[in-house]
């Protein structure tokens, strides 16, 4: 049997046993999950309280080797944070794996209800950003300059603005911020320092679980690298990422993002705080420019990048790309700092 990515149950379970503490796992003890994300597949070790974590593509287009190592330093980084799934083993590329897989502790928890639970989102970025950094980066990313970079992102993925069908307005106004971003106009004064913390990049609040005691758990570690804080403060409050899972499907008022900020402010240290509330919203321009960017390449290519995707899973995510690539949605965006 095979899964949409190409897997086999076969060889997923082949691979499972080879780890020492899954020997004895029975074939009818994997438990497919419901497919939430784009990027990978989920299967359920029943009576382990573990979760394989199936890779359908690399969002960064990493081989596939590089991509497991990547993740695993990912989740071993972040587990002393008490906010990410601990990291509990790897299965290697093989034959009906083509691109391995995970094995991480399962999260048992609810979808965020928002804005109610940004607050809790804030505390986990926050535990998330406070880890102390470790003495090699490597293999994750550490850029000296994390908004030199960010806007190098943005730079990579701008030429899909020009492929995709958007209209003369919005056209126009992704122009404007582009131009801004590119004269230096998103910069906060020279003298502000440029925080380098862990940062989840992919933060989106359906990329969180709620356990029973309303603490917020970060599930999707592949991204995770070093950079600005900031940027994960945007990424998880703006219109485009409250809006991208249809189990969140919310819209935060401008009161519900102050909330949010606060609340993680309050649980990181105060110099944090301070050095990180004068990028606030130039990183909001440039992070929404990083997630708009790759949107419209959703818009092109999502039924390729991601195949076997739930039909109504699928229609939810293209009509998103299609709405905030729409001029009047670019517009009402950039009122969070216009």
């Amino acid at each position: 049997m095979s899964g949409p990515a190409g897997f086999s149950t076969e060889a997923l379970h082949a691979a499972l046993i080879r780890l020492p503490r899954l020997a004895d796992l029975a074939p009818d003890a994997l438990e497919p999950m419901p497919l939430k994300g784009v990027a990978h597949d989920h299967v359920r070790l029943r009576g382990r309280r573990l979760v394989a974590r199936i890779p359908r593509w690399s969002q960064l287009g990493l081989d596939a080797w590089t991509a497991l190592d990547r993740q695993a330093a990912a989740f071993r980084r972040a587990e002393p944070s008490g906010h990410t799934p601990r990291f509990a083993g790897l299965l290697p590329p093989g034959e009906g794996l083509p691109l391995g897989a995970l094995v991480v502790g399962e999260v048992e928890g609810r979808t965020p209800v928002l804005p109610r639970d940004m607050p809790a989102i804030g505390r986990a970025l926050a535990a998330i950003h406070r880890m102390a950094p470790p003495d090699f980066y490597e293999p994750l990313p550490a850029p000296p300059d994390p908004v030199a970079a960010l806007l190098a992102q943005v730079e990579r993925q701008a030429e899909w603005f020009d492929r995709a069908a958007l209209d003369a307005g919005a056209r126009a106004l992704i122009a404007e911020e582009l131009a801004a971003a590119r004269a230096g106009d998103l910069a906060p004064p020279p003298e502000a320092p440029m925080p380098l913390t862990a940062v989840g990049v992919d933060v989106h609040p359906g990329n969180f679980l709620i356990d029973g005691y309303g603490k917020a758990w970060f599930t999707d570690l592949e991204k995770l690298q070093y950079g600005h804080p900031a940027s994960d403060l945007a990424h998880a409050s703006l219109y485009t990422s409250t809006k991208w899972d249809p189990a969140v499907n919310a819209e935060l008022a401008p009161a519900d993002i102050d909330a949010f900020v606060e609340a993680w402010a309050m649980a990181v240290p105060g110099d944090l705080a301070d050095e990180v509330r004068p990028w606030l919203k130039p990183l909001r321009r440039l992070t929404w420019l990083r997630t708009l960017s790759w949107m419209a390449r959703w818009s092109v290519e999502g039924a390729t990048l991601s195949p076997g995707m739930p039909e109504g899973l699928r229609a939810h995510m293209d009509a998103h790309a299609t709405d905030i690539l729409r001029a009047e949605r670019i517009e009402q965006v950039r009122r969070d700092w216009r």
